[in-house]
């Protein structure tokens, strides 16, 4: 006999006479993405994490003056189970943001990278939003997220045009003592992954390095060393980009301050999990790009905002530390 879904199931009586708590309770409800049964109970599919929120929120409401009882139930059959479903059906709100692409399409091209940022920035908080609450995701879903998927690609094309594709290849370990006092060559208007690298390479691998931006890889000299392009001696290889390479090519994945910063790298480059920096990394980095009268200029401005998240990781690092050993 098949089991059928359980669900986390919110009574309450807001406080009368709190009207900001009130609001803000409202709110909490809908970003959570529950459904309304009828005024004052509320539903939303149960797993531990949600049916803690409920009870914090609950908590809260009792302590404001209101009144909330969690409960938690399965369906009684099939045909309540559906109709549960379908009070979360976001098949609507994913079609209204595939048309916001498709319109945010038009206006791309003659866009400042500043305003691209900002653009990709904003709808990336719209699909998220969206996602975070499509607890039944069905064939809608799958388009929007092929849909957002192209849009990145397309923004990504503007602002960093020749991309590298992934290798399939193992990952050399390197000393970095064979590696000094070289010339290091990568493609021009450094975009996330490029700037970062270039970091890398002068602040841990070879701090004589001297940088060359290229037109094209095709112009990268026999006796440089190539980086985040097709057939560069640095590139992504895998699901690493080009700072994740590094990092274990040189046996620097000890640096717990550097594995954070490849954590923000990754996502802004190809996408993954939100990293809280990533968004004042992608503005700044937008921002200094607007700036910089040539890519010398960005790579040593940005360089500095990377020293200050290397130091600021770091120090957190040692904190995490000292309070495990206390």
């Amino acid at each position: 006999m098949t089991t059928l879904p359980t669900w986390s199931l919110l009574v309450l009586t807001l406080p009368t006479e709190n009207a900001t708590a009130r609001m803000r309770f409202w709110r909490a409800l809908k970003a959570k993405g529950c459904a309304v049964l009828r005024d004052g109970i509320y539903l939303l599919p149960y797993t531990e994490e949600r049916e803690q929120m409920l009870r914090e929120l609950a908590s809260a409401i009792a302590d404001s003056g209101g009144n909330a009882y969690l409960l938690r139930a399965p369906s009684l059959d099939a045909v309540q189970e559906a109709e549960f479903r379908a009070l979360f059906d976001r098949a609507e709100d994913h079609a209204a943001f595939m048309r916001s692409l498709k319109d945010a399409r038009k206006t791309i091209s003659g866009q400042s990278a500043a305003d691209l940022t900002r653009l990709r920035r904003r709808l990336r908080k719209d699909y998220e939003t969206i996602v975070a609450t499509d607890y039944f995701p069905g064939d809608t879903a799958t388009r929007a997220q092929a849909a957002w998927q192209d849009f990145i690609g397309l923004v990504d094309t503007v602002l960093s045009p020749g991309e590298p594709h992934s290798a399939e290849q193992p990952i050399r370990s390197l000393s970095a003592s064979d590696y000094q006092g070289r010339t290091w060559a990568t493609r021009q208007h450094p975009w996330v992954d490029r700037v970062a690298s270039a970091w890398l390479i002068r602040r841990f691998i070879d701090r004589d390095a001297r940088f060359m931006w290229l037109t094209s890889p095709s112009a990268c000299p026999a006796d440089a060393l190539g980086f985040d392009f097709d057939g560069a001696a640095f590139t992504h290889i895998g699901e690493r980009v080009t700072f994740e390479v590094l990092i274990a090519s040189f046996g620097l994945e000890k640096e717990p301050a550097l594995l954070r910063i490849a954590e923000m790298v990754h996502a802004l480059d190809v996408g993954g999990a939100a990293v809280p920096e990533a968004a004042g990394f992608e503005a700044v980095m937008a921002g200094a790009s607007e700036r910089a009268a040539h890519d010398d200029q960005l790579l040593d401005e940005m360089s500095r905002v990377l020293d200050s998240l290397y130091t600021h990781f770091t120090s957190a690092a040692k904190s995490r530390d000292a309070g495990g050993r206390s």
